[in-house]
Order: structure tokens, then sequence, then C-alpha cells
């Protein structure tokens, strides 16, 4: 018989990281986010008939004796003519149809001599199964007979004697139709049991997920409950919408132990909606090469007019210090010397920049004359700086979220499709450590399994 398998696995995501930067955040502890994933499940009605076509046999029913049943002189066959169709109600029921051939051989007489006569009807056999879906992720199903919708009745022709013998036959189907119906509703209980593919799908994340090696980033997502709402019953199939709740937890360094595996899956809760949120963070760099290369392109060779005369910056460069970002300026001209400004680095998302705020200046010369210059040139290359120095993040977010929706629109086991959009990504923090600026990206998706193909 077909198996079911209607496999829900929980797939891992890919991030990105930008630069050359050695991985300084081993001590940086990423916070434990709770977030959802979503999987809508689809159980094709075909897949089902599949199932029951394949659990019954085309010759559903024989009686071969005319002595048995106190004699009755009566012989049958009933045979499957078609395969047997499945249609979704509207009540969490299904509406089974079984189209019959039916061979029936009947006796007339008396004192032991009779006379045979035998005929061939076709009917339709109903069946209306209700189904629930249990929280320890098993199916049950309780079939009822439906009744009879007869093609062409019953009825043996001794010439000018017509014997209708439809209240014999249908005696016989009903017996088989309540037979049938513990069939139907064992293959289901059998078939239907979901604890094994439950069990694979919570060990899928006993293992972290190394998303990034450039910068040795580990992603651990861990389980903590499932949701269920309510089946949907459609003419052509059932519907579903699995709510897994997790904890998604970043690692940099080693990896991160494994989760215990499980055995047996937990039972889940039945809820109307289910959350569509996944919540992630990730992290990108920048080398301080690169933010010296940024600062470069838009201060090198700037002029300020300084008491009529012209102060010029001929080389800078950008480092970190305690928490700081400090840019160095080398200028010429009317001061002669080193402008350092500081600040702490902070995200700007009306200019998708990492800008600094709380601003410090100081002022490196051997000239003490031009020390009392240095109000005003502070004033002018620190206004500078502050309106103009920013290490934009715009193409950093493009490409994170690119990377994100690359990942979250694969095929990553035949048959199970992830399915996920970026809605919002933007950096929380910036770090510092020695070669470099990080930005930890907070990714607002929805992300989303589809189970097809099984």
């Amino acid at each position: 018989m077909k198996l079911i398998k209607i496999l829900f696995l929980v797939a891992f995501i890919n991030a990105f990281g930008q630069g050359s930067v050695d991985n300084q955040l081993a001590s940086y502890n990423f916070p434990k986010i709770r977030s959802s994933i979503t999987m809508p499940v689809t159980i094709p009605l075909t897949e089902l008939s599949n199932m029951v076509n394949a659990s019954v046999k085309d010759l559903i029913y024989q009686d071969d004796s005319y002595t048995d049943n106190n004699n009755d002189q009566f012989k049958v066959k009933v045979w499957k003519t078609r395969p047997i169709r499945l249609v979704g109600g509207t009540s969490q029921n299904l509406l089974i149809e079984v189209p019959l051939k039916i061979w029936a051989e009947k006796g007339i007489g008396t004192l032991g001599v009779y006379s045979y006569q035998n005929t061939t009807f076709e009917t339709v056999m109903s069946f209306n199964t209700t189904v629930s879906f249990k929280n320890n992720w098993t199916i049950t199903t309780n079939t009822q007979p439906n009744g009879f919708r007869w093609v062409t009745k019953p009825v043996l022709d001794y010439g000018r004697i017509q014997i209708p013998i439809t209240p014999i036959v249908e005696k016989s189907l009903k017996e088989q139709q309540l037979k049938f119906c513990k069939t139907i509703d064992q293959q289901m209980a059998t078939q239907l049991n979901f604890q094994q593919y439950a069990v694979m799908a919570w060990n899928t994340f006993a293992q972290p997920f190394n998303i990034s090696e450039e910068y040795n980033t580990w992603l651990k997502v861990s389980p903590v409950g499932v949701n269920i709402t309510p089946l949907k019953f459609y003419g052509n199939q059932i519907n579903a919408t699995l709510g897994i709740d997790i904890f998604s937890e970043t690692f940099t360094g080693s990896k991160p132990a494994s989760s215990p595996s499980v055995t047996s899956a937990s039972n889940f809760n039945f809820s109307p909606t289910v959350a569509d949120k996944f919540v992630l963070q990730t992290t990108a760099n920048i080398p301080f090469t690169e933010a010296s290369n940024m600062a470069r392109k838009t201060f090198l060779n700037k002029e300020f007019d300084i008491r009529d005369s012209k102060v010029k910056v001929t080389d800078i460069r950008v480092y970190g210090l305690d928490n700081r970002i400090v840019i160095e300026a080398q200028t010429d001209g009317y001061i002669k010397g080193t402008a350092v400004v500081s600040g702490i680095p902070v995200y700007d998302e009306a200019k998708r920049k990492i800008v600094l705020s709380d601003t410090k200046f100081k002022l490196k010369t051997m000239n003490i004359l031009q020390k009392t210059a240095s109000v005003l040139f502070q004033g002018k290359i620190v206004k500078m700086i502050e309106e103009e120095y920013g290490i934009p993040t715009q193409e950093l977010e493009e490409t994170s979220r690119k990377s994100i929706e690359d990942a979250f629109n694969k095929e990553y086991y035949k048959g199970l499709k992830m399915s996920g959009k970026v809605f919002n990504l933007k950096p929380s923090k910036i770090l510092l450590n020695n070669t470099g600026i990080t930005a930890v990206i907070d990714t607002n998706a929805t992300l989303k399994l589809l189970v097809n193909g099984f």
C-alpha cells in the first residue's frame, strides 16, 4: 500500500558577512530570540483515494453458495468498477463513493427443483467519514454507511415473470458495507500516523547550522512548541497550517553543543491562527581599511577657510579605540597637524548610514600659535564629519536581504520547499573590534515550509 508521507522538516537559513575581518566577537552574547515558522500542509484527496483504492481489491465480495443464508438459492459477486472517489465535505468529513458492478444468480422453484437466472447491474455505494486530527499526531476516522444509488436495478428475467431482487442484494451489500467501514478506518489509522515525522522534524533542530564560515557564525534553532489550525476540507484537498514556535540563537567561535534528540514528539496545541513572523540576528563586518577608504573618498583634498587662509586634508584614516570610532585627518596649510575626531557609532535609519554621535575633537600640532585657531577649525571639521561622514549600509542591507531570501526560497528536500520574504532588516547595534566594525542586523521575515508531492 502506498504510504502517504506528510513530512514537515524545518530547514536552515544561510546568512552572509562582508569584507575580510577576522572574527572578534566570540565574547558577544547574541540574544535568544523567540519567533515562529509556519508550514501550510495540504493533503490531496487523490493521495487518500490512492491509499483506499490500494487497500480494496477489485472483487469486493463473493457468495458462491446457493444453500447458505437459510438456503436462499442466491449467488452474488461484487466488483469495483472504477476507482473509489473521495470528496471533501463541509463539516470535517469526507464523502466516499464506491462504484460497483454486481452479478447475481437466483434460483426459483420448490421441493428442490429450481430454475436459475442471473443478471448484472450497477450501483454506487456511499460512505460518510468524519476526520479528527488528534494532538498526539494521529488522525482518526469514523466511517458510516450512507446508502446506495442504483445505476441499474437488479431484476431476474424469466420471460413472462420478472422478479426484482433488490431487497436480497441490498441485505448482502449492507452487511459488506459495514465491514468496509471498518476497513477504511483501519487503513486510515495505520497510514495517517504522523508521530514519526514529527520526531524527524523535531530532531532536525538538534544540530546547529553554520551560517557564515568566514566569520565562524552558527545558528541554532530550538523548537519549543507546535500549534495547528483546525483542518479545512475542500472539494479536492484537506488544508491545515502548522506554526512551529522556536528560539533562534546566533553563536560565534566554536560550534555550540547540539540539543538532545527526542524519540517521541510532544503533543501540539490547537489554535485558530498561527504566527508567521521569523526573527533572526546576523552580523556584517566592515574592516577599518574599507572605512578609511570611504573617508578618503569623502574628505581627501577637502579645504577649509580659516582666517582668510586654507586648511587642506592630505590624508585620513579610521580605526577603533575604546568603543569609539576615531577619524584621524592629516592637514596642511594654515593648520598643519593631525585633527582627531572620535565618536560612538550609531545607525541612522533615515540616512541608512553608520554615523558618529557624542563626537570629541583633539588637535595634534607642534605649532602653539595654531592651537589658538583650533576652536574655529574644530567647529568646521567636526560639523563636516558629523554631516558628511558615514558608512553607507544600503548595499550591505540589500545584499543581506538577497542572501537571506535566496536561502529562504529553496527546495532542500524533495517535496519540501521553503518560501520566505524579508520585510524588515536593519542594523540594531554597532560593535567595534580590533580590525573593523560589526553591525548586528535584526531581520524580520516570513518563513513557510510548503509540503508538496510526497
